[in-house]
């Protein structure tokens, strides 16, 4: 039974980082915001009643978001956490009663729109713009400042009466006439349009050349005023003396702040915005409920994800209705297939929608989907359209009923379907083409090989004329060979051939992720390399071997052993050991032997490193790091913002609870 329930959390884990990463990083969710909640939602509930099984790197303690390489990275001095998320009165409700448990006074509540943009944290000093960070991970973000100058509505040097040293976080959004117009732009120019005004937001944000930026026309709300010693008493009066400094705040008087003292008047704001938020210049996706006063709001304080003080309010995404006239089933680089429905054209959340999602034989089931059904849609997280219902009214006796595929489109093998899985297969792994090249894509990617100027569709082209059947043939390309093909100069081709030879370089870990060993992706790759240190340690492991590695579950085993039985695979290791790629990690002796013995759990936010860096301090003195309290455990490490679990189980046990301070002293001696 533990087993299973743990089996349960890991598996809800790793979806949830996917998706996490999805959304923040490559702009594309999969699912909406209502949907991913629900996730969590389930997994706090485990993790609640099973304390002793939470995962160190549980998406319930991290804000969401990746860091990319494009920018120099720097720790929050207060934590950009997120907010939970709510979809009814009645859950608002549960919410008050919470605060009340500690707040005996008469509550006010701030009521103010959530932007659908960037969130971001400006420090000023001595009244000038110092620094611009974004979200990041919630405990690390990406130093933007020369970006974030260029946005003219964020002021450059202050107004009288502004402390000394502070910051102001607020969000950077795309006005919808200014999204409008560059997706004019580029559909005169015949190029693929933005999906939204946030992907376009987030997307300039990171762009090398400030004076691109400057021309996109990015705008920004700030709203948040963070600082020692600050005079304000509450958040509504901090909002205001940002005003007198020279920020663009929320205003009162167009309604986009309000504050009130009951349920009833939170839920009215929620109506009126629920109705007008298309009459708005910019898009919104809620409504953020904070406590008003700052007293109030540190008696409150954090759980490990988020202020107990403040909530969201999620709109529900918009729906309409169209025709499903065929449906296409798409075959991805592990052999998954997917069916895509082709409706009718529609407009939905500002973009016209022609294809959805149907996921897997499951939902086509499920939704007992016709053709030339009239069908409800959605966009999950306002971005990816699917299919919710069907309009039955419209159907007539003889609709024909949409049927799964029995064979690949692209190969013709017949499908499979594993045991416990919702998703068809096509098992021709070897041959079938969209496999094949998607494995090479997935190869060349910035998070594996990071091969320059190779991408998709010089992949289908060098697939196409017979150059590349396999990753090992890009290491036998030549210049001759490139020069001759469409749209290859003799830069690119230069460019290519370099790329390739760079990637020689690319660490075991990356090299262990890209060849595309189903299951291990980045983490999992990087916690194999670590452990056994080379790709003969892994293939030769046992079973029991590779699940007594931390996070490796009998999945991820039962993957690894299917791959490195077969002969192809091994082949195809010998070629690339043969090419010269990294299947080794790099052996980095242990700064000293202070931790040897002893097991670890980091738990909490730090002040002198991030979380990573104290497990790294602690592997590189010969200790160890765990995900779990046990009997075993020597230090429980605690951080601000601790849950409240891991503190319990650890007195229970007899653990010793460290703060960060005493784990330097310890260090040290």
């Amino acid at each position: 039974m533990e087993n299973t329930i743990y089996q349960l959390i890991e598996q809800l884990s790793k979806e949830l980082h996917r998706h996490n990463h999805l959304y923040y990083v490559e702009n594309s969710p999969e699912i909406s915001d209502f949907e991913f909640d629900q996730l969590m939602k389930q997994l706090q509930e485990l993790e609640t009643k099973h304390p002793e099984m939470v995962l160190d790197s549980s998406p319930t303690k991290r804000v969401g978001g990746d860091i990319t390489k494009k920018f120099k990275t720097i720790a929050h001095k207060y934590p950009m956490l997120s907010l939970s998320n709510t979809y009814s009165r009645g859950e608002i409700v549960e919410w008050e009663n919470r605060i009340k448990k500690s707040i005996e006074h008469k509550i006010e509540y701030v009521c103010e729109l959530k932007y659908d943009g960037v969130a971001i944290g400006i420090a000023y000093k001595n009244g000038k713009l110092h620094s611009a960070v974004t979200r990041g991970d919630g405990t690390v973000g990406e130093e933007v400042t020369a970006n974030v100058k260029t946005i003219k509505t964020i002021p450059l040097i202050l107004k009288n009466g502004y402390p000394v040293d502070f910051e102001i976080r607020g969000e950077i959004f795309y006005p919808t006439a200014e999204f409008e117009r560059v997706n004019h732009e580029r559909k005169l120019n015949d190029e693929q349009l933005y999906a939204n005004p946030r992907n376009l937001a987030s997307g300039t944000l990171k762009l090398q050349d400030s004076k691109l930026v400057a021309e996109r026309g990015l705008d920004c709300f700030l709203y948040g005023v963070y600082g020692d010693n600050l005079q304000f008493k509450s958040h509504i009066d901090s909002v205001l003396g940002a005003k007198e400094w020279g920020f663009k705040v929320p205003s009162i008087a167009d309604n986009y702040i309000r504050k009130t003292d009951s349920i009833d008047g939170i839920m009215e704001f929620i109506a009126y915005w629920d109705e007008q938020r298309k009459t708005l210049p910019f898009e919104i996706d809620g409504i953020v409920i904070k406590v008003n006063e700052y007293d109030a709001q540190s008696e409150l304080g954090f759980t490990a994800k988020s202020p107990r003080w403040a909530i969201a309010y999620k709109f529900k995404a918009e729906r309409v209705e169209t025709v499903l006239e065929s449906v296409d089933f798409q075959v991805g680089r592990t052999g998954a297939v997917t069916p895509v429905a082709n409706l009718t054209p529609v407009q939905l959340g500002g973009t016209t929608v022609k294809r959805a999602s149907i996921h897997n034989a499951d939902q086509i089931e499920k939704l007992d989907l016709h053709y030339n059904d009239h069908v409800y849609i959605e966009k999950g997280g306002e971005i990816i359209p699917k299919i919710v219902d069907i309009n039955l009214s419209f159907r007539s006796n003889n609709s024909k009923k949409v049927e799964f595929i029995s064979h690949c489109p692209e190969c013709h093998s017949e499908l499979m379907q594993k045991e416990g899985e919702v998703q068809h297969f096509c098992p021709n792994e070897k041959e079938c083409p969209p496999q094949l090249k998607g494995k090479i894509e997935h190869f060349i990617g910035r998070k594996a090989m990071n091969i320059d100027g190779l991408g998709s569709e010089t992949v289908e082209v060098l697939y196409r004329t017979g150059l590349v059947k396999s990753i090992a043939d890009l290491y036998q390309l030549t210049f001759d060979q490139l020069i001759n093909l469409d749209r290859m100069a003799e830069k690119s081709a230069n460019n290519l051939l370099k790329g390739l030879k760079e990637s020689l370089n690319v660490p075991f870990e990356k090299v262990l992720f890209a060849i595309g060993i189903r299951f291990v992706g980045e983490t999992v790759a990087k916690k194999l390399a670590k452990h056994f240190g080379s790709i003969d340690a892994i293939a030769t492991a046992s079973y029991e071997e590779l699940v007594a590695v931390d996070e490796i579950g009998e999945k991820i085993a039962i993957s690894l052993k299917n791959y490195f039985s077969d002969k192809q695979n091994i082949e195809l290791i010998f070629n690339l050991k043969k090419i010269g790629l990294q299947f080794e990690a790099i052996k980095t002796e242990s700064f000293s032997s202070t931790f040897t013995g002893m097991s670890f759990v980091v738990s909490g936010v730090f002040k002198a490193f991030a979380r990573e860096e104290l497990k790294e301090l602690i592997e590189e003195n010969g200790g160890k790091n765990v995900s779990a309290i046990s009997v075993k455990t020597t230090y429980l490490v605690a951080g601000e913002n601790m849950g409240p679990s891991k503190l319990d189980k650890a007195t229970k046990l007899g653990v010793k609870v460290i703060s960060e301070d005493e784990f330097i002293q310890l260090l040290s001696s």
